[in-house]
């Protein structure tokens, strides 16, 4: 018996049995370019690209139609990728898939919809903000390199490199906030124009690729604010990231350690260390460490979530590379094109994530969950906005992944040449320039609003409809929740939705085709938590233009009160190629008194073939003409939405709809209960029935909520049940019977994953138990 990361305790919250089965058996005559190899336990997938498959963030993921098999290991061209898959995983490898980021590799990239409205967007449909975070500040800078002793990390064979850039601000006064950057996933070595490789340390003759080092620009408008910056480099994390990790971590929980120890480096450096601190650090403001902002690009924006988290309820021991104490406090996180593998954001720690429109790598827009799936999970207070950038794509960010910028050779990220919407000629593409100025603009917004507290920035993040001038042409939409938000309406199961063309919809069901899912398959709201279908929790409310003037409305369990808004604020996706679309919205308290708050009218986005583009844009209608019928705001019973013009294939989804007021709350941040998932493998045995605990770890303490699914390995559908985390408990149980036999079967593995409900945080989502066949 094997336990992997986290203790085992007995206990009892949900089971299954399982037992022996029939022998594997796999497709005989697998795709071109696929091979099937039979091993002891039961095979090895291989797939050979017909060309290298570029370095990204991406996890590169091997499907049999819609089930998801396993994330493979590359062989060093980036062409050969293998999985090995247990024996009841490979009874059924048929309609053999690769993706990543949400786009197939195995196949060509799909020819432009057909018929598909590019409407014609312009930044100065927007209004200017009061105040514009682009605009350099009043200091001069300065900028220099440290480079520390190498530092081990947990699963890791090789240490990684402890190296920063810092850029920061000349006369100031007093201690002055950090800014810490950390990149993605991005090749790690470099020799003229070869291709760049993942190799850690570089060999003889190779250079370090400076990730780190691509983000000046951001740096340098900061560091003129009064900001100090570091951006730190990672290369010995991107190169070892699949070895030795849980499934899924992509990671996360060793740039979260790394951070930190960087954290702690100028925690030092602000106090008694400073004597000894790196002389760029001594030339630069003292920083105040209770300020902190972290900026992450792709998986680089996942670590410092996770660093987030981490810093407010540390991880066991065993998995962390940073075992000091906590001595700074993060502000807010800036993400850009992030990665969220685990589906479980800091909710307490406010956020700004960039969701690029012509997105080529993390092509699902999966970052939209750092705002959804923070919605309940504590109080709620803390603002988390979206920003979808029309031309965007996802390497540009960064000048050091930029063609005819960086010293390595680079690449434009978005794959298809012929796309309207997102090839490199379109007019809708910003170039380099205009990309970096936006990521500059933005992160100086979240800065503003998150550590200087300047209300006057926050409508750029809040879906307040707005534009920073110094980022145009660019058009930079935004949605959100938290902040001065009260809940209207988040659909779940307890929502009743009624009226001709309205259903409530799950965001992932079983399958694409079930008659219960949400019909879109290009929206970042419904980005999988991979392994998991169906996954309970996850709804939207969908309307078809079937009647158009018939109400749909939508009534939540119990009446609510929306009595301190100013406005009602909703969030709506619109399904691609409609333009022109209207639709009234209108609310009922529970004496029956009914308003119709208002109009609108929207324009689908962009629709690349490429990326998922079928994002929900903010409307806010006031609350004036409830207010004049004498509506019960402290008892709103239902929301209506009335279908007006569109066609007769328009359709929309409801995200949430909240009362709205401006304002900026204090987040105040909790420690929450924390649960970190484990492995476990255990012999099948000859007979009898044994109940085995999937190793679940609870750390910090108070009272929450998760919700555990684990997956049939044979149908790959996955169980939930909601767990409680009661005060002081070390664990969970998610227990799972196991029945011997001596008869010959297959090796299987129980994937389970975790997410938070209410009152909890999770680092490690995902555990497994497999279990082996012992007989011969």
């Amino acid at each position: 018996m094997r336990v992997g990361r986290a203790a085992m305790t007995a206990g009892l919250a949900l089971a299954l049995v399982i037992g022996g089965g029939s022998a594997a058996q796999a497709d005989p005559d697998p795709p071109a370019g696929w091979e099937l190899r039979k091993t002891t336990t039961g095979y090895e997938v291989s797939w050979h690209a017909p060309k290298r498959v570029p370095i990204g963030d991406a996890m590169v993921e091997f499907y049999a139609g819609d089930r998801l098999l396993g994330r493979p290991s590359a062989e060093p061209d980036q062409r050969g990728f293998h999985l090995s898959v247990d024996g009841v995983a490979g009874r059924s490898l048929t309609d053999l898939q690769v993706h990543a980021g949400g786009r197939r590799l195995d196949v060509e990239a799909a020819a432009p919809r057909a018929g598909t409205a590019q409407p014609a967007l312009a930044a100065a449909q927007l209004p200017p903000n009061a105040v514009d975070p682009g605009v350099a500040g009043p200091y001069s800078t300065i900028s220099g390199e440290y480079a520390l002793s190498d530092v081990p990390l947990p699963g890791f064979p090789a240490p990684v490199e402890m190296r920063g850039l810092v850029i920061a601000p000349q006369g100031t006064s007093g201690s002055r906030p950090l800014v810490l950057f950390l990149h993605g996933r991005h090749a790690t070595c470099y020799q003229g124009t070869a291709e760049p490789t993942l190799a850690w340390p570089c060999p003889a003759g190779w250079t370090s690729l400076p990730s780190y080092r691509g983000y000046q620009r951001a740096q340098q408008l900061l560091a003129s604010q009064g900001y100090v910056t570091v951006s730190i480099s990672a290369n010995g994390i991107n190169a070892q990231d699949g070895v030795g990790l849980p499934p899924a971590d992509g990671g996360a929980q060793a740039r979260s350690s790394l951070v930190r120890t960087h954290l702690a480096r100028w925690a030092d450096w602000a106090g008694s260390g400073r004597p000894s601190a790196p002389a760029i650090v001594r030339s630069a403001p003292v920083t105040d460490m209770t300020r902190v902002l972290l900026v992450g690009h792709s998986r680089g924006g996942e670590g410092v979530s996770r660093a987030a988290v981490d810093s407010l309820t540390p991880p066991p021991a065993g998995q962390d590379g940073y075992t000091g104490t906590v001595r700074w406090q993060i502000r807010g996180l800036a993400l850009i094109g992030p990665t969220i593998n685990g589906q479980n954001p800091a909710p307490d720690v406010p956020s700004m994530t960039i969701l690029p429109g012509c997105d080529g790598d993390i092509s699902d827009l999966e970052g939209q969950l750092y705002v959804d799936a923070t919605r309940a999970v504590s109080r709620g207070f803390a603002l988390h906005g979206a920003i979808y950038v029309i031309g965007a794509n996802h390497n540009y960010f960064n000048t050091e992944w930029t063609p005819g910028l960086s010293a390595a050779p680079s690449f434009d990220d978005y794959p298809s040449p012929h796309d309207p919407t997102c090839r490199a000629v379109s007019p809708l593409r910003l170039t380099p320039d205009q990309q970096q100025k936006v990521g500059a603009t933005y992160a100086a917004a979240a800065a503003a609003t998150f550590v200087a507290g300047n209300d006057q920035v926050r409508p750029l993040l809040d879906g307040s409809g707005v534009r920073a001038p110094s980022v145009d042409p660019a058009v930079v939409l935004s949605d959100a929740a938290g902040a001065n938000r009260t809940r209207l309406v988040v659909p779940d199961a307890s929502t009743v939705v009624s009226g001709t063309g309205g259903r409530l919809c799950e965001q992932v069901a079983t399958t694409d085709s079930s008659p219960t899912t949400c019909d879109s398959s290009v929206s970042p709201h419904f980005a999988r938590f991979e392994r998991i279908r169906p996954e309970a929790g996850r709804y939207a409310v969908q309307v078809n233009w079937d009647a158009p003037g018939t109400p749909v409305t939508i009534r939540p369990p119990v009446p609510v009160s929306i009595s301190n808004a100013q406005q009602v604020a909703l969030r709506v996706a619109l399904a691609g190629n409609n333009t022109g679309v209207g639709l009234d919205v209108a609310i009922t308290d529970s004496a029956g008194r009914r308003a119709v708050l208002g109009s609108a009218t929207l324009d689908a986005l962009p629709y690349p073939t490429q990326t998922n583009s079928e994002w929900a844009q903010e409307i806010r209608m006031p609350l004036t003409n409830a207010t004049a019928a004498g509506l019960n705001l402290a008892q709103i019973a239902t929301l209506e939405l009335i279908p007006r013009t569109g066609q007769t294939w328009t359709r929309i989804w409801l995200i949430d709809a909240w009362g709205w007021r401006p304002g900026l709350p204090a987040p105040q941040p909790l420690s929450l209960p924390r649960v970190d998932l484990g492995e476990l493998t255990v012999a099948e045995g000859n007979s009898g029935t044994t109940t085995y605990q999937v190793p679940a770890r609870v750390t910090g303490s108070g009272n929450g909520q998760v919700r555990v699914f684990v997956v049939d390995p044979l149908t790959g559908v996955a169980s939930a049940s909601v767990v409680s985390v009661p005060p002081g408990s070390t664990t969970i149980a998610i227990p799972i019977q196991v029945t011997g036999n001596t008869q010959a079967g297959d090796t299987r593995s129980y994937v389970v994953a975790v997410k938070a409900v209410t009152g909890a945080a999770v680092g490690d989502a995902y555990g497994q138990l497999t279990v082996q066949d012992d007989d011969a």
